[in-house]
């Protein structure tokens, strides 16, 4: 019997109403999380990477979104259909968020102390009613954990106080202080420098590996993902194009785009300017027909204006594109005889 996964969506489409029309933003992404896996989840920006993850938080107002399909399980159970006190509960020990930006994560006219204690407090009907010096004693243990100096003097200092790297490390804590079951990181290190964004990376890396913590990493930087995620999600304009376990996926990328995004990576060893992929993001008022990445994809069928690819093996299961090139040789020689290469 197979393992039931820790997260499971399937076929999610949300839009967004704005003045003018509807943005069809996700156009049904499927995503499997399992017990103690590091994901990643990588595309361009504006591809839907967040609002996939808010979605499955259910934090993405509505309106202005609109649900218009599918399911989100987590451990079994349906998000989309749970009441206010099942939500409180699911973000409280099930599912933490890392935001990218620290600076407009934490509220800056209450201290750091008072907004982590709060997320420790309020995680579960038991911490509800943990004695005030046991929360206390958990928040200092969690700034300690994210390797910061004086944790009784940060509890007390507000977030303005803090230099960037410093705030990020107290989201960091805040999210793993209540030992959720599933970490999302949204591109935790993109406010920082350099140096800074590769200590909070380690520092991410060390601590869901001593908990356990499964992980969704969204990032548009495929290094790191390389570095520390166990399996890759593909996004593009609102669906999954390919999926893989990360080594195989950096050996063998198969979806156009995904050969794209790795051209795109800056060679530090010489060789010239990289590659970039022509074309933009598709306006989401008024996606391509079929296929989204038709109109930037140099091996683009006439099928492919048409009709939108399912998720096809490779190989085998595990490593999967979105593309009609990995469709039967006998119907790509099909689809390509319609009228050749568009």
């Amino acid at each position: 019997m197979a393992e039931t996964p820790l997260l499971e969506v399937k076929n999610l489409s949300v839009s967004f109403r704005v003045y003018g029309g509807m943005l069809r933003v996700l156009d049904g992404v499927n995503l499997t999380v399992h017990a103690g896996e590091k994901v990643g989840l990588v595309g361009e920006t504006g591809c839907g990477k967040t609002t996939t993850m808010k979605t499955i938080l259910r934090v993405v107002p509505q309106p202005p979104a609109v649900i218009n399909s599918g399911e989100i399980r987590f451990k079994g159970r349906e998000v989309l259909k749970m009441r206010q006190r099942e939500l409180t509960d699911m973000r409280g020990q099930g599912i933490s968020m890392i935001f990218q930006d620290p600076t407009a994560a934490l509220n800056p006219v209450f201290t750091v102390g008072q907004q982590l204690e709060a997320a420790i407090r309020y995680a579960s009907a038991e911490s509800r009613r943990m004695p005030r010096q046991e929360v206390r004693r958990r928040a200092v243990r969690a700034l300690s954990e994210v390797a910061l100096a004086d944790p009784e003097r940060l509890l007390d200092s507000y977030p303005a106080q803090l230099s960037g790297g410093m705030r990020q490390r107290v989201c960091i804590g805040m999210a793993l202080s209540t030992e959720p079951e599933l970490l999302i990181a949204d591109e935790p290190g993109t406010a920082l420098d350099v140096t800074i964004q590769d200590q909070v990376l380690r520092l991410l890396h060390r601590l869901v590996e001593e908990k356990h913590t499964s992980v969704i990493l969204i990032t548009h930087t495929l290094g790191i993902v390389r570095q520390i995620t166990d399996r890759v999600y593909v996004m593009y304009a609102g669906s999954v194009v390919e999926v893989a376990p990360t080594r195989r996926l950096f050996a063998q990328p198969s979806h156009p785009y995904t050969q794209g995004l790795m051209a795109a990576v800056p060679r530090l060893s010489g060789g010239g300017i990289s590659d970039g992929i022509p074309g933009r993001i598709p306006d989401y008022m008024n996606p391509p027909t079929g296929c989204r990445f038709h109109p930037r994809c140099p091996h683009a069928m006439p099928v492919c204006k048409r009709q939108k690819p399912a998720l096809l093996a490779i190989e085998d299961a595990e490593h999967q594109a979105a593309c009609f090139l990995y469709d039967a040789p006998e119907r790509v020689r099909a689809y390509q005889q319609e009228g050749g290469l568009t």
